[in-house]
């Protein structure tokens, strides 16, 4: 039994349960794509790459079957929200969050470079924000770095508010791309806004390559680590085991004392945050198809409650 969530530019999506009763996420490659020996061919030897993902942080494959009429792959079903809709619903995220999220996030990326994958996508859209810690999915354009790309090689893939710089420039592309892109995730939960300013994609992608970026909205203690994923050149990034560690024993500073007005007294009042909801299922597509079903696919994860 499945349940049909969306479709874009590489095929369908479905909600659907194994027969063990896991929820699990089918995408069904188009049928004029899987007549094409090359691209099944590609898909099968990412599939293969991809299964090597098995992170506590990541959804990963479950099956995939690369030989059939309509090639499909199956990936772990994650509800929750994305990091892009908790941010919208519940404002920007505390100091202690955003380190949780940081490390779950850079635990993620350890389990994927370790496999020789470069995902090439990492956004608030594409972190699914679970009971047990954040996911990352849909690693719908990753690279495989002992691969030909699938790709036109001038094509221009990402998100351009969290590209790297030497993504924008069409430069040699490794791990540490991702930790430019996380770096501008971890600004976003912690600030609600990235730190190279807002305006057109033109606009954005300048300022990545050319500009430095404006950590002052970011807490204090978060400024330097974060300044640091967003180092122009690669080989001056943190790996994501390196920030691992900084993570794991990060304090934010106290706030300077400041010595209360006379006979003055501020109540200290307490407002409930409102729930994000329940999950909807239908609304899950909206994670997979945001680029639409992007081509060179390895693994693409589909949970995406509100």
């Amino acid at each position: 039994m499945s349940a049909f969530l969306g479709q874009g530019g590489m095929g369908s999506v479905y909600l659907a349960r194994s027969r063990g009763g896991r929820s699990v996420a089918v995408k069904v490659i188009r049928p004029e794509l899987a007549r094409e020996p090359s691209f099944r061919s590609r898909f099968a030897r990412e599939i293969s790459a991809a299964k090597a993902v098995n992170g506590a942080y990541t959804a990963p494959v479950v099956d995939a079957d690369t030989d059939c009429d309509q090639p499909w792959l199956a990936t772990v079903f994650v509800p929750g929200p994305s990091l892009w809709e908790a941010v919208r619903v519940g404002g920007a995220f505390t100091f202690d969050r955003v380190c949780q999220l940081g490390a779950g996030l850079a635990e993620a990326l350890a389990d994927i470079h370790k496999t020789g994958i470069v995902h090439r996508d990492l956004k608030p859209q594409n972190v699914l924000m679970s009971a047990d810690g954040p996911r990352v999915i849909d690693f719908g354009i990753a690279h495989v770095t002992d691969l030909p790309p699938l790709t036109d090689p001038d094509a221009l893939l990402g998100t351009p508010r969290f590209m790297s710089p030497e993504q924008i420039t069409g430069g040699a592309l490794s791990p540490a791309s991702d930790v430019f892109s996380l770096g501008l995730v971890l600004a976003f939960a912690a600030s609600d806004q990235g730190p190279f300013g807002s305006g057109s994609n033109a606009q954005l992608l300048y300022r990545i390559v050319h500009t430095e970026p404006d950590v002052s909205a970011l807490p204090q203690g978060l400024r330097l680590l974060v300044a640091a994923c967003l180092a122009k050149r690669p080989d001056r990034r943190p790996t994501p085991a390196e920030l691992l560690d900084a993570l794991g024993t990060r304090e934010e500073p106290a706030p300077p004392t400041v010595p209360p007005a006379r006979r003055s007294y501020t109540p200290t009042v307490w407002a409930p945050q409102g729930r994000l909801g329940t999950v909807d299922f239908a609304s899950n597509a909206q994670a997979l198809l945001a680029d639409g079903l992007t081509d060179a696919l390895v693994i693409e994860a589909a949970g995406h409650g509100t």
